[in-house]
């Protein structure tokens, strides 16, 4: 017995030290140190990262995933596909990275839609052309009225864009020998300043010293003209964090025209990237170790930063979570077939987990950002999930009787998957520079925080109707006995129909104080910010709309006009109005609010408000259909007598 007690103990902690066990495994000492790699500085979109986290987000943006699968072989990592792009472009150029799914961009190229979707860059080179042509024409169209055929043609603009720009970040895309070029370079910069110095004095030159410098120089203007990476910090230490002292390799050559001399961190990629070409391992470990040196004493500070967010990439705890809350789904509706026991329990512990895990990539985030956990709509996702788990493993507590379980892990894994697909609408990289309006982390840790925290609590409730409507259209589960414990209620004929109520209840009601003062603080943010404490916005009225049906599903509930099922269809109809509040308003493309036009994410949701519909039709079968009948006399007075008449108005 004390066994099989201790076995969901045993599950929790074996699942975890695997997971800890894979985020630290050590690399390799024969290969290539790509996780050192990884960690050295650049500036990107306004952000010191480092150069794992530019490796994953253009990889997924290109290919949809950070890892690339070399035929039936091993998969090779983001870091030493970037690598592979930087300094050996040509082995790269023969790899099928680039996706295209949409028939019509196929038939543009001659190319018939087979099972293949990957092609490379050296079968699509000969249409470049055409891929510009077509993409210069849909630009200008308003992202609502592109057709499919123009969304994927930009999109895959974009892509063939973003890969010729990361080869050139850190040496030009066409030189074989880079670290031989620049050393050319180095000896003919001074004879070519002093040749371009004369000749603007009106003097005599030496013009074929002016015309070696100049070839460098138009070369290099056009390379940092490319660059999509500035990898060269600013030369006082105390300027990392100014983020114009930051140039790419191609400025960085062309102001050694002043130094007189080649930052050595642009001589140091180039030895990195020398070595690489000849297969020597040791000498690629031998320079990259170099580089590091130089930098570390110098840039400590983001080093120690880019190295904690290699970690958090390599520790990916929101996939991980993701992972873990559909065993938590399964298990616990799994439990309800066996009983509470060993599985349900597991179940509850298995959730615990993922919430830990869950909570330590917010947190790593906070940190990494330094700012509260909401910032933009993919760290939203993660919130609301997050809170709606929280408020899942307080109800399962309180309750045990697997609900809160259930859906723990269903809103756990729906959100951390929509903030998955969110990855590719931020471009890659979820942890962007704030707007400037909204760079206010008093207001962010307080208004965004208070009605994410609305949006989530509205899910829950909606959520736990789901449930209450699914088990009873199709199971007798909500006939049974409730088997947990009830709080507030000494009730032992309470069936499991009675239990989910009250959840959803107090729920709505938690939804509705949040969302209210989350609405409230808006106003008071947006009369500080814009002079007006209510204009209309469209994100204002959806979240205006989720306080209103939050505080009509009470109303209706307080006054007899609802019972119990009319209490679960209103619920499920919250999950709409928060759906719009939350995504729908930002794809309008009006107001201060809009985060832009995102055709995928529209189709998601409303292929979301089809499900809920579809949930809400089923509660409106009659309840003689239903093939739980909710026979125990709390529930069948509850369910079948009509609402009292409403109280008399005082006289």
């Amino acid at each position: 017995m004390k066994m099989k007690q201790a076995l969901p103990w045993v599950i929790t902690l074996a699942t975890a030290a695997l997971i800890a066990a894979a985020s630290l495994r050590p690399e390799p000492a024969e290969k290539n140190h790509w996780a050192e790699f990884g960690r050295l500085p650049v500036l990107l979109n306004g952000r010191i990262k480092p150069m794992d986290t530019v490796a994953r987000t253009s990889l997924l943006v290109i290919h949809g995933k950070q890892t690339l699968r070399l035929g039936d072989g091993p998969r090779m990592t983001a870091m030493e596909w970037l690598a592979e792009l930087v300094y050996a472009p040509e082995r790269a150029d023969e790899r099928k990275v680039f996706t295209i799914h949409d028939p019509q961009v196929l038939s543009l190229f001659g190319w018939q839609q087979e099972d293949r979707k990957h092609f490379s860059f050296s079968q699509l080179r000969a249409h470049g052309q055409e891929v510009v042509r077509q993409a210069q024409l849909a630009n200008p169209i308003e992202p609502q009225q592109r057709s499919l055929f123009q969304r994927h043609i930009l999109e895959l603009y974009r892509q063939m864009e973003l890969s010729h720009r990361l080869r050139n970040s850190l040496q030009a895309s066409d030189s074989p020998d880079f670290a031989r070029e620049i050393a050319l370079y180095a000896r003919v910069m001074p004879a070519g300043v002093a040749a371009m110095n004369s000749r603007q004095a009106s003097e005599s030159f030496d013009q074929q010293a002016f015309d070696s410098f100049m070839t460098f120089a138009a070369r290099y203007k056009e390379m940092a003209e490319t660059a999509y990476v500035r990898v060269v910090p600013p030369p006082d230490p105390g300027r990392a964090n100014d983020r114009t002292d930051w140039q790419n390799v191609g400025e960085s050559l062309i102001q050694s025209s002043l130094t007189g001399s080649i930052h050595p961190v642009v001589t140091a990629y180039a030895e990195i990237g020398k070595a690489y070409r000849a297969g020597d391992i040791a000498g690629f470990n031998a320079s990259l170790a170099e580089l590091t040196s130089w930098i570390s004493p110098r840039y400590g500070p983001e080093m120690t930063r880019t190295g904690h967010e290699v970690f958090f990439n390599r520790y990916a705890p929101f996939y991980t979570a993701l992972v873990i809350y559909v065993f938590v789904f399964i298990l616990a509706c799994i439990s309800w077939l066996t009983g509470p026991g060993i599985v349900r329990r597991t179940a509850f512990l298995l959730t615990g987990l993922a919430f830990l895990i869950h909570t330590s990539g917010i947190v790593f985030r906070m940190y990494l950002e330094g700012r509260p956990p909401v910032t933009n709509l993919y760290s939203s996702a993660v919130f609301v999930g997050w809170v709606a788990v929280l408020l899942g493993l307080i109800l399962e507590r309180l309750y045990r009787n697997g609900v809160g379980s259930v859906v723990s892990g269903l809103i756990g894994f729906s959100t951390l998957v929509v903030a998955h697909n969110l990855v590719m609408v931020s471009g890659g990289d979820t942890m962007e520079m704030m707007r400037a309006v909204l760079d206010s982390n008093f207001w962010l840790a307080t208004h965004v925080v208070a009605i994410t925290t609305g949006y989530s609590a509205t899910f829950l409730a909606g959520f736990l109707a789901i449930v209450y409507i699914v088990l009873g259209v199709f199971t007798k589960l909500l006939d049974r006995p409730f088997s947990g414990r009830s709080p507030g209620t000494t009730s032992r004929s309470e069936s499991n129909a009675g239990a989910i109520g009250r959840m959803v209840y107090g729920i709505v009601c938690f939804a509705t104080f949040f969302s209210f003062v989350g609405t409230v603080l808006g106003g008071i943010w947006a009369d500080q910010s814009w002079g007006r404490f209510w204009g209309w916005d469209p994100k204002e009225n959806g979240a205006a709309l989720i306080v209103l049906w939050n505080a009509i599903i009470l109303h209706a509930r307080w006054g007899g006009y609802i019972r119990q099922r009319g209490l679960m269809v209103m619920a499920v109809f919250g999950n709409v109005v928060t759906a719009w509040s939350w995504f729908g308003t930002n794809m309008l493309g009006v107001g201060l609010h809009s985060y832009g036009f995102m055709d995928k994410a529209f189709n998601a949701l409303v292929g979301f408000w089809i499900s809920q519909f579809v949930i809400m039709a089923l509660d409106a079968i009659p309840l003689k259909k239903w093939r739980s009948t909710m026979v125990t006399r709390a529930d069948q007075k509850e369910q079948l007598e009509p609402p009292p008449d409403r109280p008399a108005k005082a006289q």
